[in-house]
């Protein structure tokens, strides 16, 4: 909706815009947070300010206070969220277990109404049946900033369709996010040469 009136306002055309063209209210819609990890968290944080109601699926079930803090709850099985999701975020790392973490069924599982993003990684979602669903109204819409591969080739489906946002996997591009990363390369940089704990390491999981 913002592309398409975006586009109007931007037309040589432009005189008014058709009273059609709506947008979806966020305020009182359910967002079903697939994977609750830190960024998962935060974002849960930022919808309970826009009063959505919140489902979570994780591998670990996070902490009674941490979840009343903003209002989660928790669904075992990922169908459950699926089926009572209006907009379904995918906040989960690339793992065997989650390659089409998204496919077909689970697509079909969402509501006719329902709006995936997806802002981990491409391959995480079966494309080609993101495609097919998209078609045929199995799902309203999709928003992803990332997709496989990056950047998608110029023929793709998915840039042919107007049910999509795609924008280049630039989620985390602002200026002090920026500066921040770098810092904090240099600061595992420098503990790394002076035989210090790195403050950012990452374990095997």
């Amino acid at each position: 909706v913002f592309l398409a009136v975006h586009n109007i306002s931007i037309s040589p055309s432009m005189e008014y815009c058709e009273a059609d063209i709506l947008g979806v209210k966020v305020a009182g819609a359910t967002l079903g947070i697939i994977g609750m990890g830190s960024i998962g968290y935060k974002i849960a944080l930022r919808a309970k300010a826009f009063e959505m109601n919140i489902l979570y699926h994780n591998r670990t079930r996070r902490k009674a206070q941490e979840e009343q803090a903003v209002g989660a709850t928790y669904c075992k099985k990922i169908d459950s969220l699926l089926q009572q999701a209006d907009f379904v975020m995918l906040v989960v790392s690339l793992a065997p277990q989650t390659h089409k973490l998204i496919g077909k069924r689970e697509l079909e599982l969402m509501k006719p109404t329902a709006t995936l993003i997806n802002i981990s990684r491409g391959a995480v979602v079966d494309q080609e049946a993101l495609v097919a669903a998209l078609r045929t109204g199995v799902i309203r819409a999709a928003a992803l900033d990332v997709t496989s591969p990056e950047p998608l080739p110029r023929d793709h489906p998915l840039l042919e369709l107007k049910n999509v946002i795609i924008t280049p996997h630039l989620g985390i591009k602002t200026d002090k996010a920026t500066y921040m990363i770098t810092e904090e390369a240099v600061e595992n940089i420098l503990a790394a040469l002076n035989g210090l704990p790195l403050p950012s390491e990452v374990l095997p999981s």
